[in-house]
């Protein structure tokens, strides 16, 4: 992954903030200068590969944003980034300003030396609150301290997720043998068993091949949702499109690895992988159904996904944000993957998200969409 800085970077604006804590007055600087966030990103045990600069340099290379990240300097010695995304071309008042956009994943404060207290996050999200922008979001992670809860002013709305994070600590025998669920590891020596070849690939060059079997599930996903293809093809690219991929996977390199399965030589099922730190992340999958399900092709891509990043001495193993109950959420806690709770704050001067949410349902309602 690249630690260098994009081209023509702004040069960080310095205020000192009306609101100190008891330790005297508190510095930010926007956007955030990468050398500072690096090694933040570093020295925070919870960092996550989404918290970093190289995935605000995929946003901005692929996306109508621009770095609007704020590094927040307290007397008492902490440090304290913000990732923040801004749309640009629009007047300060109706942009938005968040971490991250929606389809981007976990953002969210990172910090050092420990963790923020309540005093210091409250002084944070009342500034965010007062940025001019239209709308201001965060997105925290499942490590995220407590003081961000409590903190939380009344001008946030909180929506609480669920993210599941399977623990690696013991490495991969631990977790094979007390983690996997009994139907997980069967199926995935079932795999084991069965004509499927995997391929990983840490330089892109299975990227095509990946976003073709994702395009296979986006028909598939509209069938089980009552969606018409068309508009299932026009949705789902623009939510993921090609070229985030690419992006991803050029800006990341060997952090990037795209895992495909095949069967007879077709292509039936792919994950991608990004890493950083502590923690691996299990970002996207795909797969054509017809040929991967029969062998359990899922199953045994996940076990070599995860016995990798065991092997390169990751802790653990972040598989995103589903609903407890759910056939994605049980699919991930067969492999030992915990629901934890995570938070979305949201500042809003206009109600966006519940007229978006309106339009939505309404939409849905007309054309039977079903829930997947």
């Amino acid at each position: 992954m690249s630690r260098e800085a994009v081209s023509g970077e702004a040069v960080g604006t310095v205020e000192v903030l009306d609101r100190a804590t008891r330790a005297g007055p508190v510095r930010v600087t926007t956007p955030a200068p990468r050398e500072a966030w690096w090694r933040l990103a570093e020295e925070d045990p919870a960092a996550l590969v989404t918290q970093t600069p190289t995935w605000l340099d995929c946003l901005c290379a692929t996306g109508p944003y621009e770095d609007a990240s704020r590094l927040y300097a307290f007397e008492g010695g902490r440090r304290l980034v913000v990732p923040l995304a801004r749309r640009r071309g629009l007047p300060g008042r109706l942009t938005a300003e968040e971490s991250w956009p929606s389809g981007w994943g976990i953002g969210g404060p990172l910090a050092a030396p420990g963790t923020p207290d309540e005093e210091e996050a409250l002084v944070v999200l009342r500034d965010l609150a007062q940025r001019p922008a239209l709308r201001v979001g965060v997105r925290f992670g499942p490590d995220a301290g407590p003081a961000w809860t409590s903190a939380a002013p009344p001008d946030f709305a909180a929506e609480a997720l669920t993210t599941y994070v399977l623990d690696l600590g013991g490495g991969f025998d631990e977790v094979w043998e007390h983690r996997f669920h009994q139907r997980v590891r069967r199926d995935a020596r079932k795999a084991e068993r069965s004509p499927v070849e995997v391929e990983v690939d840490r330089e892109g060059r299975l990227v095509g091949e990946f976003y073709g079997l994702y395009e296979t599930s986006m028909l598939r996903w509209a069938g089980q949702q009552h969606e018409p293809r068309a508009l299932a093809r026009l949705r789902q690219s623009r939510a993921f499109p090609r070229r985030y991929l690419e992006e991803v996977a050029d800006r990341f390199g060997g952090s990037c690895a795209v895992y495909l399965a095949r069967v007879g030589g077709e292509p039936a099922a792919g994950v991608v992988v990004l890493s950083y730190g502590d923690r691996a992340k299990y970002w996207r999958g795909a797969m054509d159904r017809d040929l991967a399900h029969p062998v359990r092709a899922n199953f045994l891509l996940q076990r070599r996904a995860i016995e990798d990043a065991c092997s390169e001495g990751r802790r653990a193993y972040v598989m995103g944000d589903s609903r407890p109950g759910s056939s994605l959420a049980l699919f991930k806690e067969g492999f030992g993957a915990e629901g934890r709770p995570s938070l979305r704050c949201r500042r809003e001067r206009l109600p966006l998200t519940e007229a978006d949410r309106l339009l939505k349902s309404t939409a849905k309602r007309l054309l039977r969409f079903r829930d997947a």
